[in-house]
């Protein structure tokens, strides 16, 4: 952090789980109930029959590969990270999905390679494994100690900010819910008897208020307050206007950085009223680099958000962008031609940026609020 401002690390979906699992030194259950894949390490082999083989195991950190680097060299004052795999190695699987996500402890250190000070996970992956699984994961995310936000073992505990320290006596407070567009059930909602979910049934007035009521109750003067929401649909860049309208309200009482995620590539982003809001971030770590058909969208561009933050308006300085490429399940910087590639994106799907430009390291995007 540097003295006037405060440097938050964004970004997508981390995925830990499935065919990232297989290659890490303690690879869980490779069994899978999806109708074309049924064991973990097919999605491996899909992975190397597009960009070569992958060692295994691979130490912990391989996945992040150069993202790493990146953090260090930036310092954030806060890393917030949507977590979007159950952490078990429980073998029952949540009925009605399609997909499930789990990774095994045993595994845990990748995580924690990054040095995540928020790990929020209010998605619709983090109960595939039913109660016992999310159990088992705020048990072993706890033994680690990585805060988390946005599910726990009774409503309360699920809707509990998660507060990071930050030098001049500055706090990031995190609030991190879901909503049903991202895929996540309704019975997934944490209530007084049973764990789950921080669910938010729909983008509505009523709903924003709720979230800024308990924002208050925990921010003071100098903090900044970050709402994570798990929404919206994996592919595209059309917003709705409830969810553009929620965001906007969330940012009118008082929140500074709404963080969207669950799509699968970068979706529309804002500077509104000088404040920053991303309406999806896009995978960050997944086993998805072998799965066609939707190569327009260049999900397999990976992106290091940096927001540079007025300490106490909260309001946006810079947001830089480092563009990483998944490639043999590791991330490494993107080339050249794909960040001019994405600066014409931002520009075309920015609202109240100028010119999305370049500065330091070579490759880093920079959008201003105009």
């Amino acid at each position: 952090m540097g003295g006037d401002v405060i440097t938050v690390f964004l970004c997508g979906d981390v995925m830990l789980g499935r065919g990232v699992d297989q290659i890490l030194p303690n690879p869980g259950d490779p069994a899978l109930r999806e109708w074309y894949v049924h064991d973990a390490r097919d999605y491996v082999a899909l992975a190397e029959a597009v960009n070569g083989p992958i060692p295994r195991p691979v130490d912990f950190a391989w996945p992040w590969g150069e993202a790493l680097q990146v953090l260090d060299d930036a310092a954030p004052a806060a890393r917030v990270v949507n977590l979007e795999t159950s952490v078990t190695g429980d073998g029952i699987f949540a009925p009605g999905k399609e997909v499930h996500y789990r990774m095994s402890p045993g595994n845990l250190p990748s995580l924690a390679a990054a040095r995540p000070d928020v790990c929020v996970l209010a998605n619709n992956h983090v109960l595939d494994f039913g109660h016992r699984g999310l159990d088992e994961t705020l048990d072993a995310l706890a033994g680690a100690g990585l805060r988390t936000a946005g599910a726990g073992r009774d409503a309360e505990a699920a809707g509990r900010p998660a507060i990071v320290p930050v030098e001049g006596g500055r706090r990031v407070v995190v609030l991190s819910f879901g909503m049903p567009s991202s895929g996540i059930p309704g019975t997934w909602a944490a209530t007084g008897r049973h764990g789950g979910v921080d669910f938010v049934p729909r983008p509505s007035d009523t709903a924003a208020d709720a979230i800024l009521a308990r924002i208050r109750q925990v921010k003071r003067p100098g903090d900044i307050a970050v709402a994570s929401v798990h929404w919206g649909s994996n592919w595209g860049y059309e917003v709705p206007r409830d969810q553009v309208a929620f965001a906007r309200a969330l940012i009118d009482g008082g929140v500074d950085v709404v963080h969207g995620h669950s799509s699968h590539h970068p979706r529309p982003l804002e500077a509104y009223r000088g404040k920053l809001i991303l309406y999806g971030c896009g995978d960050f770590i997944d086993d998805y680099e072998g799965i066609t058909g939707y190569e327009q969208y260049r999900d397999d561009l990976r992106l290091v958000y940096l927001a540079l933050l007025e300490p106490d308006t909260g309001r946006l300085r810079d947001l830089r962008i480092t563009p990483l490429q998944a490639w043999r399940m590791r991330l490494r910087h993107a080339s050249s031609e794909d960040a001019r590639w994405l600066r014409a994106l931002f520009d075309r799907i920015g609202s109240g940026f100028g010119p999305c430009g370049t500065g330091e390291p070579e490759g880093t995007l920079v959008l201003r609020p105009a």
